[in-house]
């Protein structure tokens, strides 16, 4: 339920921020008007004893989600990706969150698995060793297969995470309506859209079968992708609540002198971790969404193995086509024609001066253009791309932020391999590569194609769907009656609040 009764867990969280210190950070991040850091204050200074104390050691945001427990960790983390929402700062700051937590017991583990999978553990595997990982939603096993003597990872979603979350999730919503009830201006960043995306990732890893589904995919794409390789996914011992899979061993990606030592060549790395990222996002439309070091390892034949496929990013294949154009437009330095792509796509309203917007364009281009090849960023680009469509009317697009962020991070991997790494060079290739496959002649050939086997799957029916969709056009559109109680509990809600602090703060002054 998302009422008023979530104030108790506001008040907590508020709470906690005021002894963290993080409260302050986070409203001026949020850039938040008056009302709001009133109503904020109310919810955490006249209670903050009541709040967590947290690592001293960690930064004030950091210290207070980690304090606060698994969901607002994995808030945190998805914040992350959004620093459309946060801004570059806080969301430089949420990504050195760590997640990780102390382990739950091995026995609670081998329950877990045993009530998933209908059988004891020990005629599953002969081996099943204590936590070697333990982060928000699960915790990592190393065990043996029984049957095969073949070495494995078991994943075990900690006991009561689903209860845990679905409680946090309703107060994340019951706040966020409380701030575009506060704060109008608020809205343009969409903070009920923001929980919802949050609701969507976190209901996915909560659902172990989801993960193992996208590795799944995720390696039925890559098979032939030269020096890269995922773990098997292993179905017959994996549910909702556990996920099997090949055990992986290599060297850490982020660990240079280990890579010395074997006799890894970083400069082919750099290239191959960029060009693989890139080939994923344009070809598939489907990338790995946290490609850091921590999830990344080199084999002893050189391959490059990613694993934890809990975050996974989409992007549609008309998508696809717009980012490699808008991207092949910059390489060329091809400004207005970056521009057009971006109208034709409808990302920047048509009532906009297309010269204008592509002199807006060369702005974001040139400098990066004339800096140093090291210092080159796609990612960059990306960022002050978005803060130009912005200005001209473009939405945020949840997608593209995403990619973003990811391109960042990849970038950040290939630069710690080799730091005089050239970007544009890397790159050029793939995305030429996909131009020309799907921009083109032989694409629009292909795209007919497609749409006539559409039109002919759905041919007896064309004349009806026409008919429904001429009636819906001519008839007039019902104005929805607005729903007053959300206003009128939240303005209850903040009376509430201001209330009860009223009486605290006269009590223990009196």
């Amino acid at each position: 339920m998302r009422g008023p009764h979530n104030i108790w867990r506001l008040i907590r969280t508020g709470a906690t921020l005021e002894r963290t210190g993080a409260m302050r950070a986070v409203l001026d991040a949020l850039e938040a008007p008056a009302p709001l850091r009133v109503a904020a204050r109310v919810l955490g200074r006249p209670f903050r004893w009541l709040g967590d104390e947290g690592d001293p050691a960690m930064p004030p945001v950091v210290r207070a989600l980690t304090a606060l427990g698994p969901a607002y960790i994995k808030f945190g983390q998805i914040l992350s990706t959004r620093p459309d929402v946060v801004g570059d700062e806080m969301a430089q700051e949420l990504r050195v969150l760590q997640d990780k937590l102390p382990p739950f017991p091995v026995e609670a583990a081998k329950t877990q698995v045993e009530a998933e999978l209908g059988l004891p553990v020990d005629e599953i595997f002969s081996a099943f060793s204590e936590p070697v990982a333990a982060a928000s939603i699960a915790q990592v096993h190393k065990a043996t297969l029984a049957d095969t003597g073949e070495t494995v990872a078991v994943k075990v979603l900690r006991p009561g995470i689903e209860r845990a979350f679905r409680k946090d999730i309703d107060a994340f919503y019951f706040a966020a309506n409380m701030i575009e009830l506060l704060s109008p201006a608020s809205r343009r960043l969409r903070p009920t859209d923001v929980i919802a995306h949050f609701e969507g990732v976190v209901m996915g890893e909560l659902d172990l079968r989801l993960e193992s589904a996208a590795a799944s995919e995720f390696e039925a794409n890559t098979k032939d992708d030269e020096g890269f390789a995922l773990p098997e996914v292993k179905w017959a011992w994996s549910g909702r609540r556990v996920m099997t899979m090949g055990w992986v061993e290599g060297v850490a990606l982020g660990d240079n002198d280990a890579l010395d030592a074997a006799g890894h060549n970083r400069v082919n790395l750099s290239e191959r971790v960029l060009q693989l990222f890139l080939n994923h996002a344009l070809r598939d439309g489907f990338f790995h969404a946290d490609m850091h070091q921590g999830n990344l390892k080199v084999a002893a034949n050189g391959d490059i193995i990613a694993y934890d496929f809990g975050i996974m990013g989409h992007i549609d294949e008309y998508t696809r086509r717009v980012y490699a154009e808008i991207l092949f437009g910059f390489i060329q330095r091809d400004y207005l024609r970056v521009a057009e792509v971006h109208f034709e796509a409808g990302y920047v309203p048509a009532d906009r001066d297309v010269d204008e917007f592509a002199r807006a364009l060369r702005a974001v281009g040139e400098p990066i253009f004339g800096m140093d090849a090291t210092r080159i960023s796609m990612g960059k680009l990306l960022a002050y791309l978005f803060e130009v469509t912005e200005r001209f009317g473009m939405e945020t697009r949840t997608e593209l932020i995403l990619l973003q962020r990811t391109m960042v991070v990849v970038e950040g991997v290939a630069r710690s391999l080799d730091p005089r790494m050239n970007i544009w060079k890397v790159a050029q290739p793939v995305v030429e590569a996909y131009i020309k496959k799907s921009i083109g002649p032989r694409a629009a050939a292909k795209d007919l194609w497609k749409t006539a086997l559409v039109m002919a799957r759905f041919g007896p029916r064309l004349p009806t769907l026409v008919e429904a969709a001429l009636i819906r056009q001519s008839q007039p559109e019902a104005t929805p009656a607005r729903n007053p109680w959300p206003s009128r509990l939240g303005w209850t809600g903040i009376g509430v609040l201001i209330g009860a602090a009223a009486v605290l703060s006269w009590t223990l002054l009196g």
